[in-house]
């Protein structure tokens, strides 16, 4: 809902709750009463960008809901919440990454499809936000989504006489045999892709999973509302999906392949892209200020991240942060209220800009701002996809153990992706 048809709802006490549809009933009573509802949202966006963003709101003039913003550090953000919660004190919003919500679902209250239909929630919100689905409401409401895209070096590509940079995974292994420099003691010197090692590729875990969901497998499904891993699930191919995407992936790692053009004795793949030897780097969009702050003089530009040419559809990792309501809030309804402003379509247009990163309203992705790189951010925000992880440190040791029990020799392939999936299959059943 826009700001303009909100404004026009938010008048007197309790107008704002009709947005609800089923008001205090639907949400069990809770948030009642005729005092001004305080309400204390945690996130980890800078205090003031929130601040500076938020006041341009005609919703922050509220007289009958005053919105308190906490920045928190992200390395103790659950920790704290868990403390805070305990101790009675816990903010009522929280923003939320998709990773995070199932080992906070706990503490989350899900909004009912009767006060927020499903129907409107994909209507209004990109593909992705429906990680935020669960079987019986709307966990978390999306708020911007961050997808991985290709960033390619352009002077590497021009010296080599290649016009553009690959739309499809299966070119790099022409353009490795290209662009790959190495000495006379078969030391890599320049680096084409950062493929098939993963401790010092930046985004491995996410590379990977795009692979893999590109390659046909949702790598976490529900089944009869319960969530499993589907990681050696073959899908009507002819081998699982996850299985070919992780062959793929290591192959370039392997020093007796011509296309050979990664190994972990080099930098990390952001370091690497920066200091102009690598072709191209898979980072997310909110990378770009960065990349571009470190090295003023890297000729680069950015690209969608390359597909499957015999997939079914288009995919890409996208980071999705949501707002997401505590369960244990004593004025639930006053949270959904300003979760439904702050997901609106001026809210989020404005934070998009602040942040630099996209919106996750399907009505704003269609009209990206006017610098060069919002086009390729804002159409790979639509086919952006992520899976319920439940818990991104040890996941992220699971996909790291799948990749080096293969390029070392350690286990068959198979193998790795049996033991991965019932590691991250006890993991959801926790």
């Amino acid at each position: 809902m826009n700001s303009s048809k909100f404004q026009l709802i938010f008048t007197g006490v309790f107008a704002a709750f009709i947005l609800i549809g089923v008001g205090i009933f639907a949400f069990g009573g809770r948030g009642g009463g005729t005092a001004v509802s305080q309400i204390v949202i945690w996130g980890t966006l800078p205090q003031v960008t929130f601040t500076t963003v938020f006041d341009k709101s005609t919703f922050s003039k509220s007289k009958d809901i005053k919105v308190t913003y906490e920045e928190k550090n992200p390395k103790t953000f659950d920790d704290e919440l868990v403390n805070a919660l305990a101790s009675g004190v816990g903010p009522d919003l929280i923003f939320i990454s998709h990773d995070s919500i199932w080992k906070n679902r706990s503490k989350l209250f899900t909004i009912p499809f009767k006060s927020f239909p499903e129907r409107t929630f994909r209507d209004t919100f990109a593909e992705e936000g429906e990680i935020f689905l669960m079987p019986d409401g709307v966990i978390a409401l999306p708020f911007s989504i961050d997808p991985l895209v290709m960033y390619w070096n352009r002077d590497i590509f021009t010296n080599a006489n290649l016009p553009q940079p690959p739309q499809y995974w299966d070119e790099f292994f022409d353009l490795a045999k290209k662009l790959t420099m190495k000495d006379g003691a078969f030391n890599i010197t320049r680096s084409t892709v950062p493929l098939g090692e993963y401790q010092n590729i930046t985004n491995a875990k996410e590379i990977i999973s795009s692979l893999i969901m590109q390659a046909g497998s949702p790598i976490v499904s529900l089944t009869q509302n319960t969530f499993r891993s589907v990681l050696i699930d073959k899908f009507d191919a002819q081998i699982a999906p996850a299985e070919a995407a992780v062959s793929y992936f290591t192959e370039f790692s392997n020093p007796a392949k011509p296309f050979y053009t990664w190994n972990r004795s080099l930098p990390s793949s952001q370091s690497y892209f920066l200091s102009g030897d690598l072709g191209v780097y898979f980072g997310f969009s909110s990378e770009a200020p960065f990349i571009a702050l470190k090295n003023p003089n890297l000729n680069f530009d950015i690209t969608p991240l390359p597909q499957s040419r015999t997939g079914a559809r288009k995919i890409t990792f996208g980071r999705m942060q949501g707002l997401a309501i505590i369960k244990n809030s004593k004025n639930i309804a006053a949270a959904y209220t300003v979760a439904i402003e702050l997901t609106g379509q001026n809210m989020e247009s404005l934070f998009s800009v602040a942040l630099k990163i996209p919106p996750a309203r399907r009505d704003l992705l269609g009209t990206p701002r006017g610098d060069s790189f919002s086009p390729v951010f804002y159409s790979s925000a639509l086919f952006a996809k992520a899976w319920l992880d439940p818990e991104p440190k040890q996941t992220s040791n699971i996909f790291q153990n799948i990749i080096e029990s293969v390029t070392s020799g350690r286990s068959r392939l198979d193998a790795a992706l049996n033991q991965a999936n019932q590691e991250l299959g006890n993991l959801l059943s926790k």
